[in-house]
């Protein structure tokens, strides 16, 4: 069953960036924003807004989606991730769950639908879940020194470099009693999709933010191919 729940967590209280999921962006705020992009999303059968905070469930309520109370303890952390990931799935509807953070909205419908028509083949490929990633190429070093590269005449191009990828946190989609099993919204052998560097903004911080606004206005490229 192609049955898809997608769940916007948002809490209250954030260190880096306070209110964050709730900052004002573009006409709206970040929340709202990321409601309304997931509506737009056909292959999606209900949005569920996750959080502490009374104003954020009421704006799930009044954009038209479900909302769902966040016991404390997984909101002030001090119960494991993955102990709020078998909550969810113990008191939500859905085969699938897609994890749609308001904190990535730069992830637009076009791409939301690519990954969910993408994750339902991969899962028949042997794949267990889709997460987006970014192409990570770039120098690294630790307190020893280079990791990925040498000094001196063997110096490469960046483009030489080995490639990693990094977790955008822009999509994720599992089956839900698989998350369960594993206590977390991905699994080993999930599907990377890559995705371009405006489709991975993540806001952690104000920089972030500023990043997110000023590409808002710029249109983004198509899905990638697959």
């Amino acid at each position: 069953m192609n049955d898809l729940t997608a769940i916007i967590p948002v809490k209250k209280n954030s260190n880096r960036l306070p209110n964050k999921n709730i900052l004002p962006f573009g006409d709206t705020n970040l929340l709202v924003h990321k409601i309304k992009q997931l509506k737009q999303v056909e292959e999606i059968d209900r949005i569920v807004v996750s959080s502490d905070s009374e104003e954020m469930l009421a704006i799930g309520i009044d954009e038209g989606v479900s909302s769902v109370k966040r016991p404390d303890e997984f909101a002030n952390e001090s119960r494991p991730f993955g102990e709020f990931i078998v909550y969810l799935c113990n008191i939500l509807e859905g085969t699938h769950f897609m994890w749609a953070c308001a904190t990535s909205p730069l992830v637009e419908p076009p791409l939301y639908r690519k990954a969910c028509h993408l994750y339902f083949q991969k899962l028949k490929e042997g794949y267990d879940s889709l997460i987006t990633v970014q192409k990570y190429q770039h120098y690294l070093l630790d307190e020893k020194g280079p990791l990925n590269f040498e000094v001196g005449l063997n110096h490469k191009n960046s483009e030489y470099l080995p490639i990693y990828h990094f977790f955008t946190n822009g999509i994720n989609i599992a089956p839900k009693q698989r998350m369960k099993e594993w206590h977390y919204n991905f699994g080993t052998n999930a599907y990377r999709l890559e995705i371009d560097k405006r489709s991975s903004v993540d806001i952690d911080d104000v920089y972030d933010l500023e990043c997110a606004k000023a590409w808002l206005n710029t249109p983004p490229p198509p899905p990638p191919p697959q």
